[in-house]
């Protein structure tokens, strides 16, 4: 299996990665490539599409058409290409600033009209290509080049944004818990309509020597693993038993009706063929 999706999927000769050792991305990027190849899609299919940041590359190692946009607009340009080709399997991957900070506007209009297109979040809870500065993300009391004291903001939640933006399908999962990991984006992959993934990953330059987690992978791992909750335990938490936690899991999965359907149906009535 491993051996096929590095022949099929990546472009080789742009290896070794810029990604620093121990970082999340090139987990998150296995997790997608393993399920595209469950699902047995053709490459030639599939568009994949990033904004800027460390995430913003990974679209230089796949071999997929891919488009590396400008900040904030990866949903934007994906939108344009889901609706230029429906057929087309649109995928985004985007930081957690590019998607929810300067991006934050296309991706709560990406979730309210419901398009067919997959948004992976890679979040780090900080910027970590651009100087380490706070995000939308980042923990109360976590440490940044503009937080040097600690953040005493209140971090956006991408999960609760996604709900209550109108995702059909909304899930968290980390680059720790990496089998379910892969369920999790295999099954985003294959719903029908707008579908977010909200990754919790780490940044062991930017974010783990700030915060006392050194830049050693297992310390960043271990703090993930310390955050998260599943989601069947979380609903039996108190309030008091939350703070400082995250719950994982699928949040949201329906099937309501996608834009580019819509669109077809209006243009067949409009040609007085339906």
């Amino acid at each position: 299996m491993y051996t096929d999706i590095v022949r099929e999927y990546l472009r080789k000769d742009k290896f070794p990665s810029i990604w620093c050792p121990g970082c999340g991305h090139g987990i998150i990027l296995g997790a997608l490539l393993r399920a595209v190849y469950k699902l047995g899609w053709d490459k030639n299919k599939i568009v994949l599409v990033s904004g800027i940041g460390c995430s913003g590359r990974t679209p230089g190692y796949v071999d997929f058409n891919t488009l590396h946009t400008t900040h904030g607009r990866a949903l934007a340009f994906a939108t344009g290409i889901k609706m230029a080709n429906p057929e087309l399997h649109v995928i985004a991957v985007m930081g957690d600033g590019d998607a929810v900070a300067i991006g934050g506007n296309h991706f709560i209009h990406t979730a309210r009209r419901n398009l067919d297109i997959t948004a992976i979040v890679y979040n780090n809870s900080i910027y970590g290509m651009t100087g380490g500065q706070v995000s939308p993300t980042t923990p109360v009391g976590a440490r940044a080049t503009t937080a040097p004291y600690g953040c005493v903001e209140k971090p956006f939640d991408v999960v609760e944004l996604a709900l209550g933006s109108g995702a059909t399908f909304v899930a968290r999962g980390s680059s720790y818990h990496v089998p379910m990991l892969d369920n999790i984006i295999k099954e985003a992959l294959a719903h029908k309509g707008f579908s977010v993934v909200d990754v919790i990953t780490t940044c062991p330059t930017t974010f783990g020597r700030r915060n006392r987690l050194t830049d050693d992978p297992v310390k960043n791992l271990e703090w993930i693993k310390e955050r998260l909750v599943p989601l069947s335990k979380w609903e039996k938490m108190s309030e008091e038993e939350r703070k400082g936690k995250l719950p994982f899991g699928i949040f949201r999965k329906q099937e309501l009706p996608e834009l580019t359907e819509l669109y077809h149906e209006m243009d067949l009535k409009v040609r007085g063929e339906k």
